[in-house]
């Protein structure tokens, strides 16, 4: 026990992924997100998906695809891949690349205080992943419904506050687009992320089959994932598939949806 008036030393948690910069007044590390208030429940009526795409050219995610690389080939067991960026090239990274699926051995993937929008569904092969840190990415509202792939992930951060739909504000989710029907003339490969939430999709994230030209189905699903009930984007190739998957978590929808505002007393 201290004494009185003797200052108390308490240990930094996220140890070197804080921002110096940041805390002295330099570069922020991320940018802000209005998409709703974060603070307190504030009743709206829409949101959105952020439209940002990910410049491939940027000098941060051409190093970001390094330190995958290095990752990978070194087998480590914790990533912390923005502690290895400057503030600026940091800010550059809105999303991760399909190359975190060579990430088998990592263990613990840290994201503290990213600037991150979305996340992509080659999460789901970091099969090794049993920790996951995104806390403070205000700006990543949701996830891809192949998280769930990781089935040793029993421990993670996140703030759930920027969730859509989280049990605290109930903010709203983005209303998702109709299925385009068979015959319609739709590139799954360059998709808008205004309107589809992702800019690509390859394969159905239920049953992992290729998604056939016109044939997406997308649904909302709140679930447990570790620590968190995480907001859910499922991009699925039939209603079939849609149809398998389980139920909500306590406290949320039980069945899949489509968006828009959730009446609290739905899910009660």
């Amino acid at each position: 026990m201290t004494a009185e008036g003797e200052p108390r030393l308490f240990v930094n948690r996220w140890g070197d992924t804080s921002d110096p910069a940041h805390a002295s007044g330099g570069p922020r590390r991320a940018d802000g997100c209005s998409c709703f208030d974060q603070s307190r429940p504030h009743p709206r009526a829409r949101v959105g998906f952020h439209a940002e795409r990910q410049d491939t050219s940027a000098p941060g995610w051409q190093r970001l695809l390094e330190l995958v690389e290095e990752a990978a080939a070194d087998g480590r067991e914790e990533f912390r891949p923005l502690t290895e960026l400057s503030p600026e090239h940091r800010r550059q990274i809105i999303t991760l690349p399909p190359s975190i699926a060579k990430l088998t051995a990592v263990r613990h993937l840290v994201l503290y205080g990213s600037n991150l929008v979305r996340l992509p569904p080659e999460i789901g092969a970091m099969t090794g992943l049993e920790e996951f840190t995104p806390y403070t990415s205000y700006r990543l509202h949701w996830f891809p419904y192949e998280i769930t792939r990781c089935r040793k992930l029993s421990r993670s951060t996140v703030s759930t506050r920027a969730l859509f739909g989280n049990h605290k504000l109930r903010p709203p989710f983005p209303r998702l687009q109709p299925s385009p029907g068979a015959g319609t003339d739709i590139d799954l490969r360059d998709l808008d992320p205004r309107r589809w939430g992702t800019t690509a999709v390859d394969e159905c994230g239920v049953c992992a089959h290729p998604v056939p030209p016109g044939g997406l189905h997308q649904v909302w699903l709140s679930r447990r994932v570790a620590t968190d009930v995480l907001p859910l984007l499922v991009n699925a190739c039939s209603q079939r598939c849609v149809a398998e998957l389980p139920e909500g978590a306590e406290g949320h929808l039980p069945a899949p949806h489509r968006g828009g505002r959730v009446d609290r007393s739905a899910s009660d």
